[in-house]
């Protein structure tokens, strides 16, 4: 495998970058376009990105986890979140939310971030995976 010293440079400042904006991305996604899925595309390109630099290998140690495990976790996170709305006496998947005061400003959580979450979780797994797979076969 060539390895480019040029490439391996810009890569480790651009991974970072496309990471803090994938969560951006996620976190204004459920008032605003974005979400989980895009930002989950974003995050995926930064983990391609890493492993051409430095091999999967490489990219597999800064994902920390495998990528099924994502998956899984980010299907109860989205199963999860409808949860709520049965919990309150509401349908299965409607939309909760939580108001919290901190001085001046209004934060508002709700139960849709939970569902972007989960589809961020499951979306980065698949796309990590088939792109690791495909690194990773001897042609």
């Amino acid at each position: 495998m060539m390895r480019s010293l040029i490439l391996q440079t810009f890569t480790r400042l651009l991974v970072t970058l496309m990471l803090l904006f994938s969560l951006f991305l996620l976190w204004r996604g459920h008032n605003l376009p974005g979400g989980g899925f895009i930002g989950a595309l974003v995050a995926s390109a930064a983990f391609a990105l890493h492993a051409i630099a430095f091999g999967v290998a490489s990219a597999r140690s800064i994902l920390r986890y495998d990528p099924r495990t994502l998956m899984a976790w980010g299907m109860i996170f989205a199963g999860a979140a409808g949860l709520f709305g049965l919990a309150a006496g509401k349908p299965y998947m409607t939309g909760l939310w939580l108001e919290i005061h901190i001085g001046e400003s209004l934060l508002k959580l709700g139960t849709p971030l939970i569902f972007d979450i989960g589809v961020f979780l499951t979306v980065i797994g698949m796309v990590v995976a088939v792109i690791f797979s495909l690194e990773e076969e001897e042609f």
